[in-house]
């Protein structure tokens, strides 16, 4: 990833353009004619041989003869042009192109020239000066705010704090008329091109920081570097509203899988489960791409997710109130005092006012607005309000929303608003909108404008939980399990029986029931035997995904002469149905006698674009016909896990009902913790599925699991396959301090609750010293934000060992933050109060030199107020530069490695 001259493309003081024409309909005279018409402010330099001025501007026959480099090159040449044109650029010192020639990539040069296909030679050329390209193949990119229009856009946009990032050309023109007759305003529309050069990822990185962009609009098509785009996503949803239009939820194949897992993990699951997991919101629609902007712009943080409804007629609110139970939503459950406040005010209360949606009838004036909702803001079971009206001839929409303007905008909850109507309801559309209310024009797009501030904030709290700890694997279980994974593949074993899966499954802990393997009759007797009655008899192959398909299943034998004859039958009925089908043998299983059990599936697949993903939903037989699984990307914690539990039906089966018991939720989350951690671990492991993993409110254990490898690339890192670097696990180090061991290592998200109790050890001073001001207690988004960090970008190395309670403490905390280049890395150093000059600093502080060294950073640089004499100490022994950077006297550092 690179923002590196990517201020000379989406913000450039001068433009030439190669290939300007004044052919009429041409891309070079329509490129002109935007540019002039943009109302650029920087110098715009035509080039083309065949002109001496175009359009009242001086123009040059090639790059060479510019009087001086622009910062920007727009390029609509012939396709074989285009490598030496972007040489050309380069040595004149152009850092930024815009290519909207098609066909580079199936285009190659001539044998003479190498052979190459006309991108690479482009790629090639550019390489040496840095200069960064936009496409090829792209239909250009508008930044009002500079008045410049570089595209093929037959209108201009409208200047505004919206990003718009697309990979589809043809839908810039359509889109950037639709907004244009809304209102709505753009700091840049970028088009992708081919993404030959700059891609999602890099563009993401620059918006991210650009303080014009107060919201990004992707509309993706594909993508090719998923490691990349989702560390760049879940930077820039850290910091502004960012969302997604994505084309192709329709899939248009069915991938061969050999499990149940791989089956269902559709290419647009796993795109939805990328997006949760990056903290942004995916919309269905351009329309509610826009709407989900203002939507979010307006609203105020939730207190939580219940609705409740007011409206001038039974039809609107009914309309309403369908909605957002139909979508999943939740209404609000008004109190008892909230209801007796309502009747005082409302003598025809109808009796939907006990699920928080209230009729006011059509002759409702302001005033009556006024009181309800103020009395709705005050109650405990209310988190929102949606206000919905249809005009009347008795009284003017526009004076009630005046009415309740002010009390919506001095709300700490939000209230949206609804007015049915066209002309008549216009005033109050406006009013509503300047207070700051999310207004829409009927019952539906208000309730699924609702629904988005819902969706969104889901996602966003994802990336600010502090999740428990879950028991962790040691190192011999690990070569444990990637031990008998080598095996299978030495010999040449792709496709693992039950008991072969369930033996690297043991080694990561988790509950098995006792299976055997059995090439015979006999020894399926003699398993049985070993285990104790009763036990299941099953049949092995590989060519058979569903055993029960083909009578290979039988439950519930109490004997060695019922084994013997269920095992003789199971083969039979194998070589009758399935005569192609290959015979491995029998796995015998002691019989789980779990009456209130539920049946789970919980498995991996591999996606092509990115990698290892988690499957769990219901399982058993009916598991493709139930159609009710969630998918996530590893690795998961428990919170990740848990939430991935909720999103699926049978969820509501586990929380108990009736006089069945919950099941044990900790064991569930734990079960899909390890499955997480050993795709993430071995990275020959491509598809797995635990179906049933038989749950209840003793514990989840396995039944039946089967696997498939793959041979893994070991060339690079086996964890650049997974889309989330992982806990780098490697990092880790133990020294002695002071005559204990002290452990280094990365933080992790469950560190929380011990980094809490760091920062309450830490004097006022030491605080403010850190953060430059006062604060008295970490808030849970920066608590999450120190301990859940993207591993691709940043890293903290915390200092631990088990405190006097047995719970770990943590010493001290260094950390360093790069930038997408990985040129510049800033760091900070804290060590916790009473250990001050005991060397930890120093030790913390070498630790993430060493990192950035093996990293490639080009240098530290960091900051410290005057008064931190310690830490000003402390650089200078290890030879950073330390400079005075401003009046109050902060101390800049720098250390060039």
């Amino acid at each position: 990833m690179s923002v590196r001259n990517l201020d000379k493309l989406f913000a450039p003081r001068s433009v030439a353009l190669v290939g300007a024409s004044s052919r009429p309909g041409s891309l070079g005279a329509t490129l002109l004619c935007n540019l002039i018409a943009g109302g650029f402010r920087g110098a715009i330099y035509p080039v083309n041989p065949k002109y001496s001025e175009l359009s009242g501007l001086p123009t040059v026959a090639s790059v060479a003869d510019l009087a001086s480099a622009p910062d920007l090159a727009v390029i609509c040449t012939p396709p074989a042009t285009v490598p030496a044109i972007i040489r050309q650029l380069g040595e004149k010192g152009t850092r930024a192109a815009v290519v909207l020639s098609a066909g580079l990539a199936e285009a190659r040069e001539d044998r003479n020239s190498g052979g190459r296909s006309l991108k690479q030679a482009m790629l090639d050329a550019a390489h040496p000066y840095l200069l960064r390209i936009l496409g090829s193949n792209s239909a250009g990119l508008l930044a009002p705010g500079l008045g410049l229009n570089a595209s093929v856009a037959h209108s201009g946009a409208l200047p505004g704090r919206i990003a718009f990032v697309s990979q589809s050309g043809a839908l810039m023109t359509g889109v950037l008329d639709w907004a244009r007759s809304r209102g709505i305003g753009f700091s840049h529309f970028i088009a992708l091109g081919d993404s030959s050069d700059v891609d999602l990822g890099d563009v993401l990185d620059y918006l991210a920081s650009d303080g014009a962009t107060g919201s990004i609009l992707l509309y993706v098509e594909h993508l090719r570097y998923a490691r990349k785009f989702m560390s760049a996503a879940r930077a820039a949803a850290r910091s502004k509203p960012t969302l997604v239009l994505k084309a192709g939820r329709v899939a248009n194949s069915v991938r061969a899988a050999a499990s149940e897992s791989g089956a269902l993990a559709g290419m647009d699951d796993v795109f939805d489960a990328a997006i949760r997991r990056a903290g942004m919101l995916r919309v269905a629609s351009t329309e509610q791409l826009f709407a989900a902007v203002e939507t979010l712009a307006h609203a105020k943080p939730l207190h939580g997710e219940r609705l409740a409804i007011v409206a001038n007629g039974a039809g609107p609110g009914l309309l309403a109130f369908d909605a957002l139970v139909g979508a999943g939503g939740r209404a609000a459950e008004l109190s008892a005092p909230t209801r007796e406040r309502l009747a005082a005010v409302l003598p025809r209360a109808t009796p939907s006012a006990a699920t928080g949606a209230l009729n006011l009838h059509g002759g409702a004036e302001p005033d009556l607005y006024r009181q309800v909702l103020e009395i709705l803001l005050k109650d405990d079971g209310t988190d929102a309000v949606l206000v919905v009206h249809a005009p009347t001839a008795t009284v003017d929409s526009a004076d009630i929303a005046r009415a309740i303007a002010p009390l919506a905008k001095g709300a700490s909850r939000n209230v949206l608003a609804c007015w049915l109507g066209g002309d008549s309801v216009a005033a109050a559309r406006a009013i509503a909108s300047q207070a700051g209310m999310p207004t829409f024009g009927t019952p539906e797009d208000a309730v699924a404008g609702f629904l988005q501030i819902v969706h969104y904030r889901q996602n966003q709290t994802l990336l600010m939980q502090v999740p428990p700890s879950v028991s962790s694997i040691g190192a011999n279980e690990r070569g444990a399990a990637r031990a008998l994974v080598r095996e299978a593949l030495a010999g040449g074993r792709y496709l693992l029986t039950d008991p072969e899966t369930k033996a690297i499954l043991r080694a990561y802990g988790m509950a098995l029931v006792d299976t055997r393997a059995a090439a015979t009759v006999d020894e399926a007797v003699a398993a049985a035997r070993g285990i104790g009655f009763p036990v299941a008899v099953k049949i092995l192959s590989p060519d058979v995904m569903h055993k029960s398909d083909v009578g290979g299943v039988v439950l519930d034998l109490d004997s060695e002469q019922a084994v013997r004859a269920a095992a003789q039958r199971v083969r039979r009925r194998l070589q009758e149905l399935r005569p192609d089908a290959r015979f491995e043998g029998f796995s015998v299983q002691a019989m789980a006698r779990r009456p209130e059990g539920h049946e789970l599936i919980l498995g991996a697949a591999t996606d092509p674009v990115f990698g290892p993903v988690i499957l769990f939903g219901q399982g058993g037989m009916a598991v493709q016909v139930a159609d009710d699984y969630a998918v996530a990307l590893p690795p998961l914690n428990a919170v990740l896990a848990r939430d991935m539990i909720e999103r699926t039906r049978v969820a509501r089966l586990l929380a108990g009902y009736r006089n069945r018991p919950a099941a044990d939720m900790d064991a569930i989350v734990a079960t899909l913790v390890q499955v997480s951690r050993l795709v993430a671990d071995i990275p020959e492991i491509v598809e797995l599925d635990i179906n049933p993993l038989l749950a209840d409110a003793n514990g989840a254990i396995v039944l039946d699991a089967r696997m498939r490898l793959a041979l893994a690339d070991h060339s690079g890192s086996t964890l650049d396959r997974l889309a989330i670097r992982p806990y780098p696990r490697e990092l880790e180090t133990t020294i002695d301090f002071g005559g204990s061991a002290l452990l280094l290592r990365p933080v992790r998200p469950e560190d929380g609750p011990a980094h809490l109790r760091f920062f309450d050890a830490l004097t006022p001073d030491d605080v403010r010293y850190r953060m430059f001001v006062r604060i008295r207690e970490l808030q849970p988004s920066q608590l999450a934000r120190f301990t859940q960090i993207d591993y691709d970008r940043e890293m903290a190395f915390i200092a631990t060992r088990p405190g006097p309670d047995g719970l770990p403490e943590t010493l001290g905390v260094g950390r360093v933050v790069a930038d997408p280049d990985n040129v510049s890395a800033e760091f900070a150093v804290t060590v916790r109060s009473d250990l001050k000059g005991m060397g930890l600093g120093r030790i913390l502080m070498q630790k993430l030199i060493d990192y950035c060294r093996l990293r490639g950073t080009r240098e530290i640089v960091g900051e410290a107020l005057p008064q931190n004499n310690r830490i000003i100490g402390l650089v200078k022994k290890l030879g950073f530069e330390v400079m005075r950077a401003d009046e109050e006297g902060v101390r800049k550092f720098r250390l060039m490695l």
